[in-house]
């Protein structure tokens, strides 16, 4: 496969047998992924640093998948099927120790996921896919510096993973053809739609969403129309299932505002941060997770 060549198209037929799987971080994406992979019968270990979130995300997630049996949206089959493949880590080499695919879902930090897939590189088989679900930062860096280039790539899934059918897989310089192909083939079996990506700042999906982010934040800014309104208008005009600045609230204006930092410094002042947006990180108001961004959230709802 050429490194811009289209994902492969997915079997008609899987006889696979199901794999184990390794989620690093149990975050909103962390416990998102887990759930994705749990539900599609992989046995998923979720490991976090702090004591005790693997535990409690695993009982999010079990409270989440009840929530579909009683809307008749799965089977109890199903969700007892996803429940009994899910483990909850003690410690990252637990996680990784049978893991054909390791995924770290920790905050977009270069220093932090060297050190979680140096970690997870030393424990895992030594066919394990390393993958990043960053939003932003080089593959090829990451993979240089965990000492396992060839086996290092992007599995950028999108929030929340559940719902998204869109993965960004991306191919750092030096990652190898056959993980390439292996990490698609595992996408599709995951039930998502792969898009094959080289390893440039921000890929394909972060670049363009940042840019329609940013402007509509600076819309809001000057005074251009409501945040309501601004989102309205790329819902209803140009059919996006979410306004951009309702969208920066679900993903966290903390995240937006990294991403954007990372682009300007990377390809220049078109990404340059809308102020607005870095006094509201600075005030603590970071979207649905702090409960207030452009919107004030409510049980899971923006008001």
């Amino acid at each position: 496969m050429a490194p811009d060549s289209s994902p492969l198209s997915p079997p008609t037929l899987d006889l696979r047998p199901r794999q184990t799987i390794a989620v690093l971080g149990a975050g909103t994406m962390g416990q998102g992924i887990a759930q994705v992979a749990a539900s599609n019968g992989h046995v998923t270990y979720l490991y976090d640093s702090v004591p005790g979130r693997a535990q409690a995300a695993i009982a999010a997630i079990a409270a989440q998948i009840e929530k579909l049996v009683a809307k008749g949206k799965i089977s109890s089959d199903s969700s007892a099927r996803a429940l009994g493949c899910m483990r909850a880590a003690g410690a990252l080499r637990e996680a990784c120790a049978l893991a054909s695919v390791v995924i770290e879902a920790a905050p977009e930090d270069m220093d932090l996921k060297v050190e979680l897939l140096r970690e997870a590189a030393a424990h895992a088989p030594n066919h394990a896919i390393l993958a990043s679900n960053t939003s932003s930062l080089s593959l090829t860096e990451l993979g240089a510096r965990v000492g396992a280039p060839a086996r290092t790539l992007g599995l950028h899934f999108f929030n929340p993973p559940p719902v998204m059918e869109l993965v960004e897989v991306v191919r750092g310089l030096t990652t190898a053809i056959p993980i390439l192909e292996r990490a698609v083939s595992f996408a599709h079996d995951l039930g998502k739609t792969p898009i094959v990506v080289r390893d440039t700042p921000g890929f394909a999906s972060s670049r363009l969403g940042v840019v329609v982010a940013a402007e509509a934040i600076r819309m809001l800014e000057t005074g251009v129309a409501s945040a309501k309104d601004i989102d309205r208008a790329m819902e209803l005009g140009y059919r996006h299932p979410m306004g951009p600045l309702k969208l920066s609230d679900l993903v966290g204006l903390d995240v937006r505002l990294a991403i954007l930092d990372h682009l300007c410094r990377e390809l220049g002042e078109q990404f340059r941060a809308p102020p607005l947006l870095r006094t509201m990180v600075r005030a603590g108001k970071l979207g649905k997770k702090t409960g207030e961004g452009f919107y004030l959230w409510r049980d899971g709802a923006a008001q």
